[in-house]
């Protein structure tokens, strides 16, 4: 399975920009009766029949490489559903990296008509790879374009791969339809067949069926730009075909390289490299919890247990162009992404893996959320929640933030080092410590897991309005990472969001 940077790459090669004209004509084939209920009866449907896998890719794909595709553009005057101040849909090939052609279906009202594959939608050489597979090639995706046709704003591609350039139209991490056993032998399934409409009020509609060995399901998205970014209700209809292990519900996938407080993983000259830096919870008892994320020695698997969660998500919380210098894929300008869970979930855990990169061109991160109950085949899960891709903070305002964290030698500047353990400097902002000062009553409160906290301190920092800093010496007790649960308090009541620092063991 190529990683999912590599899909990305594949669809930004495919990519086709210039303005153009609407083309009419939808494709061939009668129009057939469509709905939401009818796709949810299909996937039920599916998983009482075995599971059957799909045809090879068809031959010649291969040869579609990454530098083939930078030479074919879909035509603008092929834009399909194109109208009421959107720019429409245009389509990705198949290619190397994603060899599988996935079926669309164009609806309007409740009649869906297939859109077909055709060669002479795109703009290719003649004698590339592309053009000898003639009518053999497909589609491997679509992306929603702005109102003028210059970029897109969203884009599926890639077994159930899905993502969007947000608020500040720079794409960064990605979302899944569904994770299976994420960080193990992981399965993924792909979504096969598309069904794209528009709404009563104008939003555009993607139904989607989802095949796998596992489990089979029923999507449908209703996808909103808005200036504040993208937002997209989703609702789910899954259908268990086998027990699993772990069912990652509302999967995100980002990459950490390395950040301020993990400059000694770097090799790279820039200061910070990193699609999201924090893992943000709010949780069923209204804590919000902000986890750093880390590059790991070794692959961590962490749970945050709940009940009835009120949202969570992967964070791009540093905005700042200057800890990144980097004016080539502007990473202070991808988006963040937020889950908001409708209804009740009930028991389960927000799972993150955290698995160990030494370049900024592989997925090493996945959030997701897992029911406590085993999922055992038979099972159906109806499912809605809400994802928006934004640029600034989900939530509003409360607690003070976690603004950045370091790591490096303990002990006392100019006293020898502390051998053996590890300085961790958390810094947190808001108007919650507006005016406080150190004898304000402020304290800190910190619990450690898999090793010790000395020399803790907590002081507002000098010069930094509504900012303070909480230090103190981290000791491993052993090889496995330690956690640390930091946050500041007042009367016993939280100033701040809660911490939940990560250190690499001995």
């Amino acid at each position: 399975m190529p990683s999912r940077r590599t899909l990305l790459a594949a669809m930004a090669a495919a990519a086709a920009l210039p303005p153009g004209h609407l083309l009419a004509a939808a494709g061939k084939g009668e129009a057939q009766p469509f709905s939401w209920p009818k796709l949810k009866a299909l996937a039920a449907q599916m998983a009482r029949q075995p599971y059957r896998a799909p045809p090879p890719p068809p031959a010649g794909v291969a040869a579609v490489t990454y530098d083939a595709l930078n030479s074919v553009q879909y035509k603008a005057t092929a834009t399909q559903m194109k109208g009421g101040g959107s720019g429409g849909v245009r389509f990705f090939p198949i290619n190397h990296f994603q060899p599988q052609p996935v079926e669309i279906w164009l609806v309007d009202g409740n009649m869906a008509r297939p859109f077909h594959y055709d060669p002479t939608l795109f703009d290719m050489p003649a004698d590339g790879p592309l053009a000898a597979m003639g009518t053999n090639a497909g589609f491997s995706g679509f992306r929603a374009m702005n109102a003028a046709g210059t970029s897109d704003w969203l884009a599926f591609a890639g077994a159930s791969y899905f993502r969007s350039s947000g608020a500040l139209d720079q794409y960064g991490l990605s979302a899944r339809g569904i994770a299976i056993n994420p960080g193990g032998q992981e399965e993924f399934p792909d979504f096969t067949k598309f069904w794209i409409g528009r709404g009563d009020d104008g939003a555009l509609l993607v139904d989607a069926l989802m095949e796998g060995p596992s489990l089979t399901g029923a999507y449908r998205f209703t996808n909103r730009k808005t200036d504040a970014g993208v937002i997209q209700d989703i609702e789910a209809s899954l259908h268990i075909r086998k027990d699993i292990d772990h069912l990652g519900i509302a999967p995100l996938t980002s990459m950490f390289w390395y950040d301020q407080a993990e400059r000694g993983r770097a090799t790279d000259w820039r200061p910070e490299v990193h699609d999201s830096d924090g893992l943000l919870i709010h949780n069923g008892a209204g804590e919000r919890l902000w986890r750093p994320l880390n590059n790991p020695k070794a692959p961590t698997f962490d749970s945050f247990a709940d009940k009835a969660p009120k949202g969570f998500g992967l964070m791009q919380r540093d905005r700042n162009h200057d800890h990144y210098q980097d004016d080539g894929v502007f990473y202070e300008k991808r988006p963040s992404l937020w889950v908001e869970p409708k209804g009740d979930w009930g028991q389960g855990s927000v799972m993150l893996v955290q698995l160990v990169t030494t370049d900024e061109t592989n997925d090493n991160i996945v959030a997701f959320w897992t029911p406590a109950a085993p999922v055992k085949a038979g099972m159906h899960y109806d499912l809605s929640y809400r994802l928006n891709w934004i640029a600034g903070e989900p939530l509003p305002e409360g607690p003070a933030l976690v603004v950045d964290w370091w790591k490096g030698a303990a002990g006392r500047p100019g006293q020898p080092v502390v051998a053996g353990a590890v300085k961790v400097v958390i810094d947190y902002e808001g108007p919650s410590l507006s005016g406080l000062g150190r004898s304000s009553g402020v304290t800190p409160d910190v619990t450690v897991s898999g090793g010790k906290a000395n020399a803790i301190a907590a002081y507002p920092v000098v010069g930094q309005q509504d900012r303070w800093r909480l230090m103190m010496d981290v000791t491993p007790a052993g090889k496995a990472p330690v956690n640390i649960r930091a946050a500041l308090r007042r009367s016993g009541a939280p100033l701040t969001e809660v911490c939940l620092a990560q250190v690499d063991g001995a």
